[in-house]
């Protein structure tokens, strides 16, 4: 079956204390760079899979998307979402990768912070170019292949508790990988650059951009921020379907 901790009630209070979430996407560090890479959304019709409290839909509703639909593994995550964003948007409690819809579906395909769960990338990039429409746009963030290999996903720390470098190791040996996220273990796949985009590629997308966003100037006073600046932790992705 698969991993759904965020229908957990403990897990899912945590989450929702996040800034990401509390404050939807300008409490998401990503955010301006990865709205750089988006289409007009005037009269596109949008696919947003993982789409947790449903904030990119809400975002392509108002940039004037004329029909959106959010995918999200999480029950209680599509509740949230329901209640707070627009009612036009279509929510489907689904995983990712057992999405199904017809051919030439969607102008767009997004995805925020959730194919870095994803076992099989291949065969989801797959499922992305039939429902897109022929030049439609597949554009997704996620954890930075840097920031998964190693798998505990956290610094190395001085005898005083000082933060001395950020492990990378195992880089090239793809598969899950055991993190620690909001004080409980969650499974992760690692995939390096090069399985990224020449999946893309070899699926018959174009690379259109790629991405290694750093923390905006106005974030830089929260604590621990400047630190994300010693390596990289996402990688946006945009492509289009030839």
């Amino acid at each position: 079956m698969k991993e759904n901790k965020y229908d957990d009630p403990i897990f899912f209070e945590k989450y929702s204390e996040m800034g990401r979430s509390k404050y939807g996407l300008q409490g998401a560090g990503e955010w301006p760079e990865l709205k750089k890479l988006f289409p007009n959304f005037s009269g596109k019709a949008v696919l947003d899979l993982g789409c947790g409290f449903g904030w990119h839909c809400q975002y392509a509703v108002e940039q004037g998307a004329a029909q959106v639909t959010g995918v999200d593994l999480s029950e209680k995550m599509l509740e949230r979402a329901r209640s707070t964003t627009s009612p036009s948007i279509c929510y489907q409690q689904c995983p990712m990768e057992d999405i199904s819809f017809p051919p030439h579906s969607f102008d767009l395909v997004l995805s925020s912070l959730a194919i870095h769960y994803v076992q099989d990338f291949t065969a989801l990039v797959e499922k992305v170019k039939n429902c897109l429409k022929p030049e439609g746009d597949f554009i997704f963030s996620m954890e930075h292949p840097v920031f998964t290999a190693y798998g505990s996903q956290d610094w190395h720390y001085g005898p005083s508790g000082e933060i001395l470098h950020f492990p990378v190791d195992n880089y090239y040996y793809e598969g899950q990988r055991q993190a620690i996220f909001l004080g409980e273990p969650v499974t992760k796949y690692h995939r390096t650059i090069t399985t990224y985009l020449n999946g893309l590629l070899a699926a018959g997308f174009q690379l259109r951009a790629v991405v290694e966003p750093q923390p905006p100037e106005s974030m830089m006073e929260l604590p621990g921020m400047k630190d994300e600046m010693r390596r990289p932790m996402m990688l946006l992705v945009a492509a289009r379907k030839k």
